[in-house]
């Protein structure tokens, strides 16, 4: 068995995503300081953005964010104290508790959500509707091999 080689411009992919996926994250988080939710950090947020629509719970939360349970502990009661989340009993298992948005983060989705579509319509300007079309396609094709949670 013969092993390929890398084509060195491949070795960077990695870094570039990082990139870009850091532009789109400060973007964001610069768009909810700028709508007046000054009180949210980019940890804080991270742990936000991976909450479903029904509820997750902190074990899950830490998992997918890679940080341990007792940060995303930390980090929940933080986005509770100030009216970002709320916990409520697990339907499917009354011992466990969900954290789910409330109305106030409601806002906070808003003007991230705005802001990353603005960032992407400029990617699109710059590279090509088509290009960043092929990006997102092939990125999604790529998910079941490294997201285990989508």
């Amino acid at each position: 068995m013969t092993r390929r080689r890398q084509r060195p411009e491949r070795r960077e992919l990695g870094i570039l995503l990082f990139v870009a996926n850091r532009a789109l994250e400060q973007r964001a988080l610069d768009a909810v300081a700028a709508a007046g939710f000054t009180d949210i950090t980019l940890a804080q947020a991270r742990v936000a953005a991976r909450i479903g629509p029904e509820g997750t719970r902190v074990s899950d939360l830490a998992e997918q964010a890679r940080v341990t349970k007792q940060s995303a502990a930390f980090l929940v009661e933080q986005l509770e104290s100030a009216g970002y989340v709320e916990r409520v009993a697990d339907p499917t298992d009354r011992r466990a508790r969900l954290v789910r948005l409330t109305a106030r983060a409601d806002g906070v989705v808003a003007a991230a959500n705005a802001e990353v579509e603005q960032a992407l319509a400029e990617w699109a300007e710059h590279v090509g509707e088509e290009r960043l079309d092929a990006v997102h396609a092939t990125l999604r094709d790529l998910r079941p091999l490294v997201d285990p949670w989508s």
